[in-house]
């Protein structure tokens, strides 16, 4: 541990060697389990410091606990989502909007997006969820009796539904899902690539719908006014971008976790096969357990935090798979319970904040499950093979080889 990244005000009594990028589990690795190994921090102290907990070695304090977490994430006037984080991979700084947008400007911006992720507006948008995930579990089970499921199913359909919110047509899916990749997954480099290939697409993209509007979610933005004036070419860049990352790797990890659970726990694939009406309560349990994203925050003044000196510029990390792991929170927490009830986990965030496409990302994740159940027999995880897990800044799965022959 190098003692250096620690700073002064940081008790050496709650600096903690772990790290959701380079702990134990968290390393690419055949049939991993990064959720499992998070599972440790509930043993130590609510709160401690990790000298490297981001994707450029940065050191952030860690809250473990449930009901910690939630006054983080409700408190943006002390814990800021500002980070630029986006946009720090091109050397600028502006926000993707409204996540990294604080009070008062972001209830603006979230009262402006609002009705594009109503209830109304996903129900509308259902029966094109459905015949995606139709068409691409026919196609497969047309020709296969085997499949890698990210790649021919989970990410296709997950980009196939953007591009359905988007108004755009499907040939871009394969570039949008390398772009996303990368800048969520790659090195430096590819980073920086991705970051500025997936401005240009969205710069590109709102100047067509500026010159030829369309019903669809970015001439929304471009004809958008907000205190009696249109977007700026930032404000709108920082809104297409957001939904861009956030509606893509996130949700197919998801589906992803959710298939590698039903392989190996074929008793609960036939329970919900037999009785589909259980999937919505049984996703609920399974974002809780196989929550993907860390959330962060960063402090914009001197705190004592549940006893701990959190100091202005301070990272404070709200870790999801962490405290929906909390068994304060959750009784026997490790364990899936697909008819748990009162199952307030934050896989989509909490507070002001609170993930904008949750209800939709519901949607898919049910939706997704239900069709592959529908049509494709007991499946298993292909012997020989062994799905690839890793965790930082949002978990995922590969390799996941699932067979029904």
């Amino acid at each position: 541990m190098k003692t250096n990244l620690i700073p002064d005000h940081v008790p050496p009594g709650l600096v903690r060697d772990f790290s959701l990028f380079t702990s134990p589990g968290m390393a690419p690795t055949p049939d991993g389990d990064p959720h499992a190994a998070v599972a440790c921090v509930h043993d130590g102290p609510p709160i401690f410091y990790s000298p490297s907990n981001t994707r450029d070695g940065r050191g952030t304090w860690v809250i473990t606990r449930a009901r910690d977490q939630r006054r983080v994430l409700q408190n943006a006037e002390t814990f800021s989502s500002h980070r630029s984080i986006f946009a720090s991979a091109l050397g600028e700084h502006w926000p993707v909007i409204p996540l990294e947008l604080d009070p008062p400007g972001h209830a603006v911006f979230r009262a402006l997006l609002d009705p594009l992720f109503s209830s109304r507006r996903v129900m509308a948008l259902e029966p094109t969820i459905r015949d995606r995930a139709g068409a691409l579990i026919d196609g497969i089970a047309r020709e296969k009796t085997s499949c890698d499921v990210m790649k021919d199913f989970a990410l296709p359909f997950t980009v196939s539904v953007f591009l359905s919110f988007l108004g755009l047509s499907q040939r871009r899916s394969e570039v949008l899902v390398g772009w996303v990749s990368d800048l969520l997954h790659g090195n430096a480099d590819k980073r920086t690539a991705a970051a500025r290939s997936i401005v240009a697409f969205i710069d590109e993209l709102a100047a067509m719908r500026r010159k030829a509007p369309a019903g669809d979610f970015m001439t929304f933005v471009v004809q958008a006014e907000i205190d009696g004036r249109s977007l700026t070419e930032e404000e709108v860049r920082g809104i297409g971008v957001l939904f861009l990352v956030a509606g893509l790797d996130t949700v197919a990890a998801a589906i992803g976790f959710d298939m590698a659970y039903l392989a190996r726990n074929p008793e609960h694939q036939e329970l919900l096969r037999n009785e589909p009406d259980r999937l919505v309560l049984a996703a609920e349990e399974l974002l809780r357990a196989y929550s993907t994203v860390q959330i962060i925050r960063v402090a914009t003044k001197d705190i004592e935090f549940e006893g701990v000196p959190i100091r202005k510029g301070d990272y404070v990390s709200c870790a999801a798979m962490i405290a929906n792991r909390d068994p304060s929170e959750f009784e026997c927490p490790n364990n899936i319970d697909l008819a748990r009830q009162d199952n307030h986990h934050t896989a989509f965030g909490y507070g002001p904040h609170l993930c904008h496409g949750a209800q939709l990302a519901r949607r898919e994740i049910v939706i997704g499950l239900g069709e592959w159940l529908a049509r494709i027999p007991a499946f298993r995880i292909k012997e020989g093979t062994a799905p690839i897990t890793h965790g930082g800044h949002v978990f995922g799965i590969n390799n996941l080889i699932l067979t029904w022959a």
